[in-house]
């Protein structure tokens, strides 16, 4: 019986990831950065990139605020704080306030930019 439940929750989760995919192919952004998750869920953060990067573009900005946390992490990507900064500041402009935060975290820490506390207090 648990083996016949495991199946069914494994098959679930390949149908949800499918569904994701082919919403994210069809231009749904929101599913690009689902399914991003999906895939840093099992480390896969070259995929997850990607699809970040697509729904960035697109000006989603989640999906920015995610590629600021690949770059800010070092995961998928050589640890780069300026490109961190560069996510974080396009999602915050579009209205992420985790980005915000994490922005002012950048700027209290001079990590990829100057040290500037009147900016850390400002974003």
């Amino acid at each position: 019986m648990k083996k016949l439940l495991f199946l069914v929750l494994l098959g679930a989760g390949i149908l949800g990831a499918n569904e994701l995919e082919s919403k994210c192919n069809n231009g749904n952004l929101n599913a690009c950065v689902n399914l991003g998750i999906e895939y840093t869920e099992s480390q896969d953060y070259i995929k997850a990139k990607d699809l970040w990067l697509k729904a960035c573009n697109g000006r989603n900005a989640k999906g920015c605020h995610n590629l600021g946390f690949l770059y800010y992490n070092g995961q998928g990507v050589a640890q780069d704080y300026a490109k961190a900064r560069e996510y974080y500041a396009k999602a915050c402009n579009d209205g992420y306030a985790g980005s915000c935060f994490n922005l002012g975290i950048l700027y209290d820490n001079g990590q990829g930019v100057r040290q500037d506390e009147k900016k850390q207090k400002n974003t």
